[in-house]
Formats: structure tokens, sequence, C-alpha cells
């Protein structure tokens, strides 16, 4: 008979606690402090936090995204093909057919959460895995950039893009680039979503366990759509930030933000609330990737580091998450149940 092992201590548990759900926030003070000593004329500057801020805005904007259907226990494999069809689509209306950009980037938003929601609707009624589904719709948004920039570049003319779109992406707001604000009101958006509302707690029922989630009477298949449509609306404003910020149509672009996004989701859902992705968590770990990325890339290493690290962290991160996970799981078990609220419309 395998002996028990004794309980840990109140002030044990609490520090596990804290290790799990700090531990990122001091990683990236630690490494910023690291890089400070060993750089300290370029590293610990504002110039340099504003290009960390700037740079790395369009992937921190796709990780929230994937985070709202990693909640159900689903993977948005297409957002880097949406996300080169997004940034292409916002060039082609401004650049080729001459509207308003407000307009543009407002369609593009629509047509984002539109892809989404056809994404959901293939996963959750055609009752395809997530991998599949999302890989086969992005590959056929591929084909739908490709037929509109017929495989070259939308190049603005000699007026160029207007400045209040650019600004979009070049502004400051109290010294710092605006796309920061952008990433952090995100972030606020979607710790509401799914901290504070009753949406968020059917997503993570969901993605714990979609069997427990029926029997509820929670209409599963309805918010694994609303998840993937959420999930298209921020992969078209990642799109029309990068229209902004790259102020050409790249047809190819896309999938480079793909590793990077994911990463930043899943190595989150290890941060703040481990075991399950949160908005906070991603912000977290798209910080420590960013400013991983720009401290070894300061110090000279090759470009092969960058996919070296990117790929090494999503490692890390898969099984980071899934071992806290378990251990989420472990502790609902010892503890007792808290009811889940009733879904709308279930009400006597």
């Amino acid at each position: 008979m395998t002996p028990l092992r004794p309980p840990r201590s109140p002030l044990g548990r609490r520090f596990g606690h804290l290790v799990g759900a700090y531990g990122l926030v001091a990683l990236t003070v630690l490494l910023f402090l690291t890089f400070s000593l060993a750089l300290p004329d370029t590293f610990p500057t504002l110039d340099n936090v504003s290009a960390i801020l700037s740079n790395h805005s369009v992937p921190a904007v796709l990780a929230l995204g994937v985070t709202l259907p990693i909640a159900t226990g689903k993977f948005d494999l297409s957002i880097g093909y949406g996300l080169g069809l997004a940034h292409v689509v916002t060039m082609q209306l401004i650049v080729a057919e001459g509207w308003l950009w407000p307009v543009a980037c407002l369609v593009v938003l629509l047509g984002g959460a539109v892809a989404g929601t056809v994404n959901g609707l293939v996963v959750a009624y055609a009752r395809i895995d997530s991998f599949i589904a999302t890989l086969g719709t992005g590959s056929v948004m591929y084909a739908f950039t490709g037929w509109i920039t017929d495989g070259a570049r939308i190049v603005p003319g000699p007026h160029g893009l207007p400045a209040a779109f650019t600004d979009l992406y070049d502004s400051r707001f109290l010294g710092l680039p605006v796309p920061a604000f952008y990433v952090l009101a995100l972030t606020a958006v979607l710790w509401v979503l799914l901290e504070r509302l009753p949406l968020g707690r059917y997503l993570y029922v969901i993605g714990s366990n979609p069997r427990a989630a029926e029997l509820v009477g929670i209409p599963t298949r309805r918010y694994v759509v609303r998840a993937f449509t959420g999930s298209g609306l921020v992969v078209g404003i990642a799109g029309v930030l990068l229209a902004a910020q790259q102020q050409i149509g790249n047809p190819s672009v896309g999938m480079d933000y793909l590793l990077p996004a994911f990463v930043g989701a899943l190595l989150g859902s290890t941060a703040i609330r481990p075991g399950r992705a949160n908005a906070p968590g991603t912000l977290v770990a798209v910080t420590v990737l960013a400013v991983g990325l720009a401290g070894i890339g300061q110090l000279g290493a090759q470009f092969w580091v960058t996919p070296l690290f990117n790929g090494s962290t999503l490692l890390i991160a898969v099984g980071l998450a899934g071992y806290a996970a378990r251990r989420q799981l472990q502790r609902r078990r010892a503890e007792p149940s808290r009811p889940v609220p009733e879904p709308p419309g279930t009400a006597s």
C-alpha cells in the first residue's frame, strides 16, 4: 500500500501558489535586470522599452485572441493566415479601392468576426477537430490572400497612406507607443469577459469538461462559436494594426506570428491563474518573451536564435500548462464543488 503524503502546511501551500501564479512576473523582472546589467547603455532606456512595446504589440494582440478558443479546449491555427488576409484586405481597400480608412478598418474587423464564426461553426457543429478545421479554413484564407494580391505586395502611391491611419501605430501617449495601450485595453476587456461575466465561467467549464457542461445545460456549441468569433475579431484588430505598422500589403507575412502567439497564450496559462488560459497571464508571458528576445538580440545572437527560442519556449509552455492543469484538477477534487451559474434561459 502506497503511503499517503502528509498535507502541506498552509504556509507551504501559499508559497507554492505565489510561485505558480507570479513566477513569470518575477522572471520578467529578473530578465530585465540581467540584460540591463549586461547592456547598461542600451537596454534600460526609454527608447529600448518603447521599441519592445511597439515591436511586440501585434503578437500580443494575437496571443490574447488565441486565449478565447484555448479557454474552451480548442485551438485556432488559422490566426496566422487570418492576420495576413486582414492586413492585405486593409491595404487593398485603402490603397487600391480608395475607401476611407475608418470604413476599411470596420469592414476588416467585421470580416474577422465572420471568419471566426465560420471556424466556430465548423468546429462545433461539423464536429471536426479544431486543429484540422482551422488549418483547413486557414488555407482557404491564404488562398484568398493570394487571389487579392496575385502574389505581389500592395504598395501605396507617392502620397502614402493617410496620416491618421498610420498614427494608429506610430503615435505616442504618455511617452509610450500607443499600441501598448491597445494591448492593455484588450487585456482588460478579456479579463472582464473571462473572470467577471458568466460567459467566462461557461467557457472554462466547457474547456475542462464538455460533457459536464452539457449535463448542466450549457449550450456548449453556441459558446464555442462565440469564442472563435471573438478570436476572429481580435485577429481583425491585429491585421489593421499590422497594416498601419508595415504600410505595405505583404501576402506572406502572417505565419511569422503564429508561433509567438501560441507560445504567449500557452505560457500565459501557467501564470496569474495557473491551469487555465487567462488574459493577464498571457500579457505577462508575452512580456517575458519580448524582453528575452530583445535582450538576446542586443547581445548579438544569430537570426536562427529567435525561432529556437520560440520553439523551445513553446515546448516548455505546453509542459508547464499541462502540469498546472493537472494540479488545478487535483485541487478541485479535494475541495467542495462550487455551483456553476445557470445558463441564460434555463431559469424557471
